[in-house]
């Protein structure tokens, strides 16, 4: 604030500014009661203290302020990062089932403001009501499945070729782990990594995406509540709200011991460099340019709805968005008009995505607007049709027609390029081989998914001749991946996994451990050393 104002002219602003902030009008009042105010500090290490520069959160659905974040600075990454490590020297002797029995706590701590954090997350990053409450319930249950695999992280037991001698492996901590998470996912991505983290014996430092950071402080505030109640050091989950040069400091430092980063390939494969210089761990969930395979043999019924969830969805903003649908020919012209037909519907159901009507949400900023329209020019260009959409519609906030384009071909650069907005292109394919040579020929290998009936190409699918990608769905859409199964992705996706399966072994170091019990030194191979 300008130092030269009056004191009565600086209150009168504060005022004004305070009064134009959605945390004050009563339509959001669940702000409030997840703890957040109109200023907020965007730094948590056991205490929440942040010295940088004060920013604000907007509302995509009508780009008004939210509320005020204090963001950190290095000088408070370096503060929380010591704090991190202080937490988790303590943390890793915890045993694991007793670390689960924490983690279940968050996990039900979470389930009491469900209703509430659902609504944030779909108020500041602009997902529609029941996504934003989905995304907290994927917290929610993989702090359940966290909760059983602290009785069952396993290491193995081999049979040594020597006598009086047992050959183990030992699972241990990794040490802190750093989160970098997506705007799109605001609440999810975090939860995915805390819960394993925390299970497994790690502290977590968390650096949210810049333009969602109350979900990141209204989630810390949470856990912060459970750590307290369990006289655990609540520095074990810090959080640092900021710019770049704080994700910097985090990939470069090497007491991070694993850096777990959602985003953009680009700027992954930078993340992928720095870390890998340093040596460090590195878990990657980054593009995809996802495609669903319509086979002659598919049930359309099936398809119709499956496509528009996962090309709409998000309003095309996941990660695992289908982005291109490649029909066999014999069934592309029935598809192509069930689509505009499915399309149409939605429109009258885009708005704001706290109201219970609303199918489709904004797009999360002017940014990505841009890049929608840039992609439509661009498709136009290079000879496709517009089968329906294609415009940006008036009105406030950030809002988009869902977009269907027909008539380019499978390798057009725009065709092979993501665009985070709902642009859907189709295709035409003839053979079943040329149909999965068109799904593998992207950069990128997260999801995909084909429609048939016919066993035979379910396994041909699914096979070393099928889908390259990290997920590979049978009559099902490209998103909505259950917590249960490892989730991530191969080529510039980057390779990570996150969530079920065997994903736990990611935040733990392995060490292979041969124990001598007898009085005798025989070596292996049988070799003599006298």
């Amino acid at each position: 604030m300008n130092r030269f104002l009056n004191k009565g002219m600086a209150a009168s602003l504060q005022f004004r500014m305070a009064s134009n902030l959605l945390i004050n009008d009563s339509k959001y009042a669940f702000l409030k009661e997840l703890g957040l105010k109109e200023n907020n500090a965007g730094v948590f290490h056991g205490k929440w203290a942040a010295s940088g520069q004060v920013v604000q959160s907007f509302a995509p659905a009508n780009n008004s302020p939210i509320a005020n974040v204090q963001n950190g600075n290095v000088q408070d990454y370096e503060i929380a990062i010591t704090e991190a490590r202080k937490g988790y020297n303590d943390w890793c002797e915890v045993p694991a089932p007793r670390r689960g029995e924490i983690v279940r706590q968050i996990g039900d701590k979470l389930r009491t403001q469900l209703q509430n954090l659902g609504k944030l997350v779909s108020l500041e990053m602009g997902k529609i009501s029941a996504e934003g409450v989905g995304e907290v319930q994927e917290y929610v249950d993989i702090c359940d499945y966290a909760t059983g695999l602290s009785r069952s992280l396993e290491g193995k037991i081999f049979p040594s070729e020597r006598p009086g001698h047992a050959l183990l492996e030992q699972w241990n901590p990794l040490g802190v782990v750093g989160v970098i998470s997506a705007f799109n996912f605001p609440c999810a991505v975090y939860g995915w990594n805390n819960a394993l983290a925390l299970v497994t014996g790690n502290s977590c430092i968390w650096k949210p995406a810049p333009s969602t950071p109350l979900t990141a402080i209204a989630v810390t505030k949470l856990v912060e509540e459970v750590l307290v109640a369990n006289n655990v050091n609540p520095a074990l989950c810090s959080l640092v709200c900021g710019e770049g040069d704080v994700g910097q400091a985090l990939v470069k430092d090497k007491r991070v011991n694993l850096v777990s980063f959602t985003g953009s390939s680009e700027i992954g494969k930078i993340v992928g460099q720095q870390v890998q210089a340093r040596f460090g761990k590195l878990l990657l969930e980054l593009g995809g340019n996802n495609a669903i395979i319509v086979n002659e043999d598919a049930d359309l019924n099936m398809v119709v709805p499956a496509t528009v969830f996962a090309a709409v969805g998000t309003a095309g903003q996941r990660c695992t968005t289908t982005r291109r649908l490649i029909i066999h020919e014999k069934v592309y012209d029935q598809v192509v008009e069930r689509l505009k037909k499915a399309y149409a519907q939605f429109e009258s159901r885009i708005g704001c995505p706290l109201d219970s009507n609303t199918i489709i949400g904004p797009l999360h900023n002017q940014q990505a607007v841009g890049k929608y329209k840039a992609s439509i020019a661009e498709a136009i260009a290079s000879g496709g049709k517009i089968e329906y959409g294609g415009k940006v519609l008036e009105r406030d906030g950030n809002f988009v027609l869902p977009t269907i384009v027909t008539g380019l071909k499978h390798d057009d650069p725009v065709v092979l390029r993501e665009t985070f907005a709902p642009i859907l292109y189709v295709l035409k394919f003839s053979t079943l081989d040329e149909a999965i040579a068109i799904n593998n020929e992207v950069d990128q290998g997260l999801s995909s998914s084909l429609f048939t009936t016919n066993i035979q190409n379910v396994f041909k699918w699914m096979g070393p001749k099928g889908s390259d990608c990290g997920i590979v769905n049978v009559n099902i859409p490209t998103s909505g991946a259950e917590i249960g199964g490892a989730f991530g992705g191969e080529k510039e996706t980057g390779g990570g996994r996150e969530s079920g399966s065997d994903s736990w072994r990611q935040y733990m170091r392995r060490s292979t451990c041969t124990i001598n019990y007898s009085k005798e030194l025989p070596l292996a191979q049988g070799i003599k050393f006298e």
